[in-house]
């Protein structure tokens, strides 16, 4: 089995900033993309950012210049570093990884179990 667990979320103010993080553990193989999605209430998820293995990154236009996904490969860890947040992020996000089995024989897409961020006006 494979587990994301996530941590950072919170309440801030507009403005502010917040990291998230994510970890992967079990029977992993190896790891392709890691990325971070969020939902907030009555909307559907959306991608946030991706981060490759090979350290390429993706955001939704909504949060470029203000959000930087990280990966340490060696800890099977994901970051959001989270600057200037506005109240329109507010949502819960939920980390993504794309991983490998221990075989290779297969890969699947993995989900945390999703951390609440509110940022107050």
């Amino acid at each position: 089995q494979v587990q994301l667990v996530e941590s950072g979320g919170g309440l801030v103010q507009t403005g502010g900033s917040l990291r998230l993080s994510c970890a992967a553990s079990g029977r992993i193989g190896s790891i392709n993309s890691m990325g971070w999605y969020r939902q907030a209430p009555g909307k559907q998820r959306e991608m946030v950012a991706a981060i490759t293995s090979g350290g390429s990154t993706n955001y939704v236009d909504s949060v470029k210049g203000r959000f930087t996904i990280s990966r340490d490969n060696a800890k099977n860890t994901v970051y959001l570093q989270m600057n200037s947040l506005k109240p329109e992020d507010t949502a819960v996000y939920y980390c993504n990884a794309n991983i490998w089995s221990m075989t290779g024989f297969y890969k699947n897409d993995y989900w945390g179990q999703g951390t609440q961020v509110t940022v107050s006006s």
